[in-house]
This record gives structure tokens, sequence and C-alpha cells, in this order.
């Protein structure tokens, strides 16, 4: 146990140095012409020295905003919610271009018998069976469920199955929130980001990566290093860019990652400031309908 104290010690101090080499040496692993860089952003991307990086701006910003000024923590708070409210709102565009997109399909190949769909944006023509198209669709439905789900929990959209919840004081309220973040949702998250991290790596390129590879083996590997982006389909003539789902996914666990921190620091303030700080800065959008909305807050937890 002191052993594992003194490394996790040993690894916060050590996380400013981290960060400012990756700062100061930007070319040693953003400059994708040297496979030896691709293979540096492939293993730190998923590394201890990133995770303690993020561990230790967040206790660092914590100690900050509790002991210094909380609009620190708010900024953060707002900055985060705000992020998760942009991009959930334009992803969820997706859902109105699958329809569309769904209704053309059937129109074309049930009336008029197209077998092939062509488009020419900027005088590129871009031609796929009808199939093809048909089999897209899974991605838009997979960009509003992996972009809008953080969008989702700060409109209060996910339906929260409550056995005590809404029974507690609101204190207690902000306390199960807090630990939820820490215990369940940010360890659970993490778990699956690293598992979706290097299996869409082994998607996009060769020599296939592992968790397990250390430093040393992955710049060995770089000598072989070659870009194979998975292009297979399900089909002769269906979607062939699944490696977009590996990228989703990735981009799911960062989204969700990132709303557990900010969703602990607003249970944290509003733990601290009182009832009267409950929804500061919280940016929901108007259903319209009174009715609809409490419902909505009765289904969701939120009331």
């Amino acid at each position: 146990m002191v052993d594992f104290i003194l490394w996790v010690l040993q690894n916060i101090v050590l996380a400013p140095y981290h960060l400012l080499m990756a700062v100061f040496n930007p070319g040693s692993w953003l400059n994708w012409a040297n496979p030896e860089a691709v293979m540096r952003f492939i293993y730190y991307g998923a590394s201890v020295e990133l995770f303690f990086v993020v561990f230790t701006t967040f206790l660092v910003l914590t100690v900050l905003g509790l002991a210094w000024k909380r609009e620190i923590l708010w900024g953060c708070v707002r900055g985060l919610e705000g992020m998760a409210n942009t991009i959930g709102r334009i992803a969820a565009w997706a859902g109105l271009l699958m329809v569309l997109q769904q209704v053309m399909i059937v129109f074309l190949q049930r009336i008029f018998r197209v077998a092939e769909i062509e488009l020419g944006p900027l005088g590129t023509a871009f031609a796929q069976d009808l199939s093809w198209w048909a089999e897209e669709l899974k991605l838009y439905n997979a960009m509003v469920v992996a972009l809008c789900v953080t969008y989702t929990f700060v409109q209060g959209g996910h339906v929260r199955v409550d056995l005590f919840y809404s029974k507690v004081k609101y204190g207690t309220k902000r306390v199960i929130d807090m630990f939820g973040c820490m215990v369940f949702m940010l360890p659970a998250i993490t778990i699956t980001y690293l598992y979706a991290w290097f299996f869409m790596w082994r998607h996009l390129m060769t020599p296939a990566v592992t968790a397990t590879s250390d430093l040393d083996r992955m710049l060995m590997q770089a000598r072989i290093f070659r870009w194979n982006v998975e292009t297979i389909g399900f089909s002769p003539n269906g979607f062939n860019a699944y490696f977009l789902f590996k990228i989703l996914i990735v981009a799911f666990c960062v989204l969700t990652f990132l709303h557990a921190l900010a969703f602990f620091w607003r249970s944290l303030l509003e733990l601290l400031e009182g009832e009267e700080s409950e929804g500061k800065y919280l940016d929901r959008d108007s259903i319209g309908n009174e009715s609809e909305e409490i419902e909505h807050a009765i289904h969701s937890g939120s009331t």
C-alpha cells in the first residue's frame, strides 16, 4: 500500500514535467510524417503519464477553486457544459439527415428503380450503390448516440433509475452525485477509453498495437509502420468506412470523461453554496410546453 501511494505521489509530481515536455516538443508526437511520432502519440494517448497530467490538472483546479475563487470552477463547469451543448446540438441534426436520406433511398429504390446515388461537390464525383447509402444510416445513429450523450446529460434527458435519490435531502443528493462520478462514472469510462483507443488504432494502421506494449517496443514497430485504414464492409456494395465508428467510440469516452469532471465540480459547488445555487449557469433547452417539461423533469429525476 505504501509503495502504491509513493507511486501515485511520484506521478503527480512528475505530471507538470510531462506536460511541459509535450507542449515544448510537439514535433516528437505531432509530426505524423515520422512513424515514430505516430507511435509516441498512440502510446501516450492511453498512458499513465497522460492520466496523471489530467488528474493533477483536476486536483490543481479543484484546490484553486476552493481555496481562492470558486468562479474558477464555475468557469470550468460552464465551459465543459457549453462544449457538451454545442457538440450535441450540432450532432443532433444527424437525426434529421438520417430521416431525409432514408426517405430519399425509399423513393429512389422503390419508385424510380435507381441503383446508385452520385454526388459531385466542388466538381468531385462520389458515386455509391444504394445499399452503401442505406448502411451509412448507421453512422448517423452512432453520431447521435456518441456525440449527444453529454448534451443529453446536461439537459437532464437520461432516465434516472431512482431507488431513494428523490427522497433524500438536497445535500445528500449532491454527495451521491459526487460519489457516483468518482466511483462509477470516471473509472468505467476510463477503462472503456483504454480499450477503445487501441481498438481504434488497430483499424487505422499496421502493425497492431496493444495496451501491453511499452514505448521502446512501439518505436521498434515504427520501422514497419504504414497506414491501413479499414475499408471492409459487411456486404459487397455496403458501407465501408467502419473505422469512423471506432473514432466515435473514443470521442464518446473523451466527452463523457470531461463531463464527469464538470458534473463533479457542479455537485461540489452546489453543495457548498446551498440550494440557491442549484442549476446555476445551467443552459437547458426549453420544450415550450409546461406539462411536457414537468413530465420530462420527473422522468429524469431533476425534480
